[in-house]
């Protein structure tokens, strides 16, 4: 099929100009080949340092410093983000660094001998999650121009269905190759191929033709910072939005960096278990994007993400049960499902809070505000499990997700509103 051909979320896309139809193929082909790289990334870069050697308070301590330094990266690039026109290359230049960052992980082990390589490894994935959210408010700002406000549910719910499967192709691939090499040399050519498949993406996102953007007012490019205070000291919803997020994340990354652990250490898994049970997630997460992306559209966000938050506590709770790695399938079967929707809806919703001239500041201070509550989850996750065991963090993670959810549907009101795309 050409390119020209290829509709990148469904005929609807007729309708529109084909200068953004072929905008939204290329960034539907971006996000493909960067969940590739992702997938790789989030599966198995702790697997990778456990396999160096790294201890859990190691691990612990990785999530935290690249929680931090991605959140003290944020602001500066909300500030490049602002000037029109740069966004692309915001992205471009960043997600460079990111791809080096991979190369640099598979490479390590040559360079650095010895123990010194997990600090060398733990520096290495924080660089990345710091140029990572560098190109956030960037990225976040050009996609809310790329996508039409209306299709915005279904577009990402289709190019999140293809990212999807994408990602769990290269997981299921990634582990058996790694189980097949064996250690450490599986894990750098996976993230050989993670490399790889990141360059592919960049040659995607580099087709994109940057949307002409509303230029912010005198006033507001004099006192950048001054007016972005004021404008979310003016948005009850948006406060409401980021306070509930901290919780929640908070109560995730405290059992969030230790799932595969435990899988490896307790349960007697290896890479390419972890890369199955990762699959089981992804095939569930497909239908997830089917159901959940038109539901978005017409509940609005808001209602998708309260509905999916209140079951989510469920699964931690549900590892304090697992003996067996086989266990871990049904949880992660209703994970992929549930997680599919609460994605959506929650970027979806911080588009509809955000005011247009002030998107990539109010990404920023979003993502500051999630990042340290991931720091500060990862380090005190990292210390519960030391001192009292697994399932003290998964029962904790669930309490703390549930009262995120409680007070999400309390306090935040905005993104109710229903979108206006057919329905066909």
């Amino acid at each position: 099929m050409q390119l020209a051909q290829f509709t990148a979320g469904g005929r609807w896309t007729d309708r529109l100009p084909k200068p953004m139809r072929r905008n939204l193929r290329w960034f539907w082909l971006d996000g493909v080949f960067a969940q590739a790289t992702e997938s790789i990334s989030l599966a198995y870069t702790t697997l990778y340092v456990l396999a160096l050697g790294a201890t859990r308070a190691q691990i612990g301590l990785m999530s935290s410093l690249s929680s931090l330094s991605a959140a003290v990266l944020l602001l500066p690039g909300a500030a490049l983000a602002k000037e029109r026109g740069r966004r692309k290359l915001v992205c471009l230049g960043g997600g460079g660094a990111v791809r080096l960052a991979m190369l640099l992980l598979a490479l390590t082990p040559l360079i650095f001998p010895g123990p010194a390589v997990v600090y060398v490894m733990i520096a290495l994935v924080v660089v990345r999650e710091a140029f990572t959210n560098l190109v956030l408010p960037a990225w976040t700002a050009l996609s809310a121009d790329l996508v039409p406000v209306h299709w915005r549910g279904r577009y990402f719910s289709s190019r999140n269905f293809a990212m999807g499967i994408a990602g769990m192709a290269i997981t299921l691939l990634v582990g058996q190759v790694i189980n097949l090499v064996g250690n450490p040399v599986g894990y750098q050519v996976a993230f050989g191929l993670a490399f790889v498949s990141g360059l592919v993406s960049i040659y995607c996102f580099a087709h994109l033709r940057e949307p002409s953007s509303p230029v912010a007012p005198p006033e507001a490019a004099a006192q950048p910072q001054a007016s972005l205070l004021r404008h979310v000291r003016a948005n009850p919803d948006f406060i409401a939005f980021c306070a509930c997020a901290a919780v929640w994340n908070f109560s995730l990354n405290v059992a969030g960096p230790f799932f595969n652990v435990y899988v490896v250490q307790n349960l007697n898994g290896d890479a390419g278990i972890v890369g199955l049970l990762s699959v089981v997630s992804s095939l569930a997460s497909l239908p997830g994007q089917r159901v959940w992306g038109p539901l978005a559209d017409r509940w609005g966000p808001r209602r998708v993400q309260l509905v999916t938050s209140l079951l989510i506590p469920i699964l931690p709770v549900a590892w304090v049960f697992v003996t067996a790695p086989w266990h871990i399938v049904p949880i992660n079967l209703i994970a992929g499902f549930l997680w599919a929707g609460n994605l959506l809806a929650s970027f979806n919703l911080l588009l509809a809070i955000s005011p247009e001239d002030q998107r990539p500041g109010f990404t920023a201070i979003y993502q500051i505000v999630v990042l340290a509550s991931l720091a500060v989850g990862a380090a005190f996750g990292g210390w519960v499990v030391t001192h009292f065991g697994y399932p003290a963090i998964f029962m904790l993670s669930g309490v703390g997700r549930l009262a995120a959810a409680l007070l999400f549907a309390r306090f935040v009101r905005a993104g109710s509103t229903k979108g206006h795309g057919s329905t066909e």
